[in-house]
């Protein structure tokens, strides 16, 4: 039988939110990229919740965007509502969110994919690695074909081995009813992938027909719409919105839920795999959380042009007849008719710490990871690994350096950092309490941070390149001319004062320590700053959040400097941790099975103590002098 060979510089496997990113940042880059889906209908498919964003994953999706990234100029081009999350909290936990026009969403970005040059798109399931001495050298597909390639990425999502599971019902698919992937896990096994089992679900979806709306409170998007893109032109944002509506659960939900436990997947023992602790199924939370009498239920739209609403919050993998019961006791949903059962689904994934922090695999050469393959949960996760991926296996082919982001510079940083030193036991969910420096790590400056690295790699042009560096200087001039501007105590100002309930001036006062005060901006401070130039809203933007909060800028900085002399400290590749005298056995185990790039990677070792690294430290210095002897 003829056997069909073809060449390309890089395979992705997997089309989701992973493999679209890694995919297209591979073909930017003008590699010969070839994007393996089990359905092509399924590219950047939402099978769970249909939204973009939310508290920290906001921030990722701007990086993604800052770097070159697609995810944030799709979720702008197919959102139908739009809030910044935390609003009345600190800049640092600012937080857009935005509903997706799912299958909008789904056929902009296959529009996108499929218009690109370099990028082919094939419709076929992968079901071996090819690996010769150490290094990946393509795939194999269920119907024979060999593909070689120079790098191979893998973006596979929750489809090895995937498994739907509600009551006494399990199929052995993959979200929504699409075909699993069930060979590649044995071709992994095969070569030493260490893989793990975990778990994901996702709620009821009801005919938005059959809902009481009168008895829910409506959730309006905001006034102003703020694109996730850096490059969307804001007014083309302004569009009218779709609301979502919030309702609760009660004390008859729950006891249906207590008396119908034992008929529950998850506590049957029919579900092995760990699902995620931050996203539990209501059956989770009832147990988990008895005290609480009620627990919030969104009313989401899965698009306009379905009548399909996803019932946020209650994600289950009850029995069909337990699920119909229970959600009927909601306030609006006592008469809702179910279009799609609530389930849980199980699939394969790695153990991360195989990873190096470029997410090539520490033992197999040219083969790289992203997304929920990696231990982690969400499609903000999954895209960012996955633009990560595609960039990495390109420099590796263009013989570049890989694209390493650290903890104090992204939350894509925080992110992969955390997935390769920590032990990953349920799937990994981004949030702002995990970054150390969140205050200099906010989704507003996310193109100042992270730009120069897009540029760097290639997927950033020129021109966008140039008006990020002018944007910078708009910033750096404006503060200087508002540290040097002057008010002095006249009507007009002490009128302002008295407008916003801030103290009157005893005498004149700079403008940037009028901006200090908690109650004052740089934007109510208009009226009375007569020379101010006309600056875009980002520029204004930051100039009012570098001054009010300098002090705590300033602080945070000399942290990330003590943070980067961690990290500056190389750990030599071939070290033999048996050999440092004074480390604990543990300490010993833990460093042989992460192997750190550097001492700042070491510490965030669980098991690896501060003594522990400071043995390490002074055996690192009595190598670097034995080096230079």
């Amino acid at each position: 039988m003829a056997v069909i060979e073809k060449q390309y510089d890089i395979v992705v496997i997997g089309a989701g939110h992973a493999g679209c990113e890694a995919a297209l940042a591979a073909a930017r880059l003008g590699l010969e990229t070839i994007c393996f889906t089990v359905s092509v209908d399924s590219i950047a498919l939402m099978p769970c919740n249909p939204n973009i964003g939310g508290t920290s994953k906001g921030h990722l999706v701007r990086e993604i965007d800052a770097l070159g990234g697609e995810m944030g100029k799709n979720i702008d081009a197919t959102f139908i509502q739009s809030k910044m999350l935390n609003r009345s909290k600190g800049p640092a936990v600012h937080s857009l969110r935005a509903q997706a026009d799912k299958s909008e969403y789904t056929r902009r970005m296959r529009r996108v994919m499929e218009n690109t040059d370099h990028l082919t798109i094939k419709q076929a399931e992968v079901t071996d690695l090819l690996v010769e001495q150490g290094v990946c050298t393509g795939v194999k597909t269920l119907g024979g074909g060999i593909y070689h390639a120079k790098a191979v990425v893998l973006c596979t999502g929750v489809y090895l081995n995937a498994r739907c599971i509600y009551g006494e019902v399990s199929n052995y698919t993959g979200p929504n009813g699409l075909q699993a992937a069930t060979h590649l896990t044995d071709s992994l096994k095969e070569h030493g992938v260490e893989m793990v089992r975990f778990k994901t679900g996702t709620p009821a979806r009801v005919d938005r027909r059959t809902v009481d709306f009168s008895k829910m409170e409506e959730q309006t998007g905001d006034e102003r719409v703020v694109p996730f893109s850096f490059s969307t032109n804001p007014e083309d944002v302004q569009i009218d919105q779709v609301s979502c509506w919030l309702t609760y659960t009660n004390e008859e939900t729950h006891q249906i839920i207590r008396d119908n436990l034992d008929r529950s997947p998850l506590y049957s023992g029919m579900i092995h795999g760990t699902g995620p602790r931050y996203c539990p199924s209501i059956e989770d939370k009832v147990v988990r959380f008895a005290e609480k009498n009620r627990h919030q239920v969104f009313l989401e739209p899965e698009g306009l042009y379905t009548n399909e609403m996803y019932i946020g919050g209650m994600s289950s993998s009850l029995p069909e007849d337990v699920q119909d019961a229970m959600y009927h006791t909601v306030p609006g949903l006592e008469h809702a008719t179910i279009v799609r059962n609530a389930y849980a689904i199980e699939y394969d994934c790695i153990n991360p710490i195989q990873l190096n922090a470029s997410l090539e695999f520490k033992k197999i050469q040219n083969l790289f990871s992203g997304g929920q393959f990696n231990g982690s949960s969400g499609y903000e996760e999954a895209a960012a690994q996955g633009l990560i991926a595609g960039i990495n296996a390109s420099m590796k082919l263009l013989g570049k350096e890989p694209l390493v982001l650290d903890r104090s510079e992204s939350y894509i940083g925080v992110l992969i950092d955390d997935l390769v030193t920590k032990e990953t036991h349920e799937p990994y969910r981004m949030m702002t309490s995990r970054a150390e420096y969140r205050l200099l790590l906010r989704q507003d400056n996310a193109d100042l941070r992270l730009r120069k690295y897009g540029y760097q790699v290639g997927l950033v042009d020129e021109e966008t390149y140039q008006a990020l560096l002018q944007k910078e200087k708009m910033i750096q001039e404006e503060i200087a001319r508002v540290d040097s501007t002057y008010v002095g105590v006249s009507a007009p100002v002490q009128a302002l004062m008295e407008q916003y309930g801030s103290t009157p001036l005893n005498s004149g006062s700079s403008l940037s320590e009028l901006i200090r005060r908690p109650e004052l901006n740089y934007q109510v401070l208009a009226p009375i700053d007569k020379k101010r130039p006309a600056l875009p809203e980002d520029v204004q933007e930051q100039v009012s959040i570098n001054i009010k909060y300098e002090g705590y800028i300033r602080r945070q900085m000399k942290q990330v400097e003590q943070f980067k002399k961690m990290e500056g400290r190389k750990i030599p590749e071939d070290i033999d941790y048996n050999a440092v005298g004074s480390l604990r056995i543990e300490a010993v185990q833990k460093l042989e099975a992460y192997r750190p790039m550097n001492l700042g990677q070491a510490s965030r070792i669980s098991g690896v103590s501060p003594a522990d690294i400071s043995v390490l430290m002074v055996y690192l210095e009595g190598m670097g002098h034995k080096s230079n002897g």
